[in-house]
């Protein structure tokens, strides 16, 4: 297939929009925020796509979730931080396992920082095991995905 940048902006486009729908959906709810199914999409989509899209994908959506949500303190703290870990996520062989560790440890090491630089140490120690389960459901969802959806671009 010819590559098509249109619809490629239009695929990372609707990405976006289901990570941050996912993100919004299913919220289970934890002392200083909530757990999401957001890093599905940002997984899936690093691992379709590329670091750079991934990156796109990962800042936009939590950004959007959190605006969504009602988290507006928490906005600008995740389009960092996603932007971050779907950066990492989309490393490609031989580098593949050390970007989904430095996904891992941006998200959950960038949450716990900006926990203790708003709230302080005891608000941020208890996010910080219900912040790895949410970035290793993600991945293994967004890994799940990806091993389904045959690459057409």
């Amino acid at each position: 297939m010819k590559h098509n940048p249109v619809k490629k902006l239009i695929l990372l486009s609707m990405l976006t929009a289901l990570s941050a729908v996912l993100g919004s959906f299913l919220k289970i709810p934890t002392p200083t925020g909530f757990l999401t199914l957001l890093d599905a999409g940002i997984f899936f989509t690093a691992f379709y796509f590329g670091k750079k899209e991934g990156a796109l994908v990962g800042a936009l959506s939590a950004f959007l979730v959190d605006l969504i949500s009602g988290y507006p303190q928490w906005m600008l703290y995740s389009l960092l931080i996603h932007g971050v870990q779907g950066c990492f996520a989309g490393f490609k062989a031989p580098y593949r396992y050390l970007g989904l560790l430095l996904a891992t440890v941006s998200m959950v090491g960038g949450y716990a920082l900006a926990s203790v630089f708003m709230f302080g140490v005891g608000a941020a120690l208890p996010d910080l095991l219900p912040n790895f389960l949410q970035n290793a459901f993600g991945l293994a969802v967004g890994l799940l995905l990806y091993r389904l959806f045959p690459k057409q671009l």
